[in-house]
């Protein structure tokens, strides 16, 4: 029997009577997993602590649940979430040892589940005002090709000869007990920051804010960083993943009992770059959102607007080593 993969999107199902990987009916609306899963939660005690929605409600983090099927849970997503748990609890080399898709695999699950619980917050609503719950066309297309990538979890998926994702990751000096989370979803953009590592994901890029910061990647990742020089480079991530301005399309091809997935060119008929341009006061404020830690304003960060304050490089584009930064972690 030939794969065959499941389209939500399509018809807009986002009940709790369908599994949300596979589509498959469940036999009671019970049937649900954590999206943030339970060994997550307990290590760093997040159940009842607020999760903010974007409709300005407050949930907690036990409150996020997705529609899923006993089998898919067992078969796939308990393999997936046992690895991802025992990869985390070595730290930053076993994370660096991981298959890049197992990463991107975990993480898109995670953001998914945030995005499938905003929508059914949505859906309720504006059903609740008379009204019908709807998206932008391009939210849409993220969305679902989001969930596509996803489904290489439970189904013979396989990426022809490309990336769909970008993936930065780095040994950092945290403090252990802190859980630092971040995510951006109408750009699907996650960044986690726990134990002695900190990783960065762009879900659906196909590697281009890899190759953006390429050079500053390549002179950095094998440093140990403090926390402030990785907020500094999540900042990088989530201001050029904002300013990328490409709606990437695949072209899907079931070849006997798999199914490639095969990468359109990007720049496809357009001119234009890949990324809009880079405006510092506009970073500033990105930077300011995740330096609020550290108590920065962005009148400090942007007094010189060529040169906005900088924790990873000097003026002169030295690096700046972490055990010179006096900041308190």
């Amino acid at each position: 029997m030939s794969a065959k993969i499941y389209a939500p999107f399509e018809r807009f199902n986002f009940s709790n009577k369908n599994c949300f990987l596979s589509g498959e009916a469940l036999k009671s609306e019970e049937e649900k997993i954590q999206v943030f899963p339970q060994w997550l939660m307990s290590q760093y005690a997040l159940e009842d602590k607020p999760f903010k929605m974007l409709d300005e409600n407050i949930a907690t983090y036990k409150d996020l649940k997705l529609p899923c099927s006993s089998h898919i849970n067992d078969d796939f997503l308990e393999p997936l979430e046992e690895e991802i748990a025992n990869v985390f609890e070595k730290g930053y080399e076993g994370v660096k040892a991981l298959d890049e898709l197992k990463l991107f695999q975990w993480a898109g699950k995670l953001l998914y589940g945030i995005i499938f619980n905003e929508i059914q917050s949505g859906i309720r609503l504006m059903h609740s005002q008379g009204e019908e719950f709807s998206m932008s066309q391009s939210i849409l297309l993220k969305f679902s090709q989001l969930h596509l990538m996803l489904q290489s979890i439970n189904l013979p998926i396989i990426f022809e000869d490309f990336k769909p994702f970008s993936i930065f990751l780095f040994k950092v000096n945290n403090n252990h007990e802190e859980f630092g989370y971040r995510d951006e979803i109408n750009t699907q953009t996650f960044a986690l920051r726990i134990k002695d590592f900190g990783m960065v994901i762009c879900l659906q890029d196909n590697a281009s804010n890899y190759y953006y910061h390429k050079k500053i990647y390549e002179q950095i990742k094998d440093e140990t960083l403090h926390p402030i020089q990785f907020e500094e480079f999540s900042a990088r991530v989530f201001y050029s993943n904002y300013l990328f301005n490409r709606l990437p399309e695949y072209n899907i091809l079931p070849v006997n009992d798999e199914i490639y997935i095969e990468e359109m060119p990007l720049r496809g008929l357009s001119s234009k770059p890949l990324f809009d341009e880079w405006q510092n006061k506009t970073y500033g404020q990105v930077l300011e959102n995740f330096w609020k830690n550290w108590g920065f304003l962005l009148l400090e960060i942007i007094k010189d607007p060529e040169h906005p304050v900088s924790y990873l490089f000097d003026k002169d584009g030295n690096k700046i080593a972490a055990d010179s930064i006096s900041l308190s972690l």
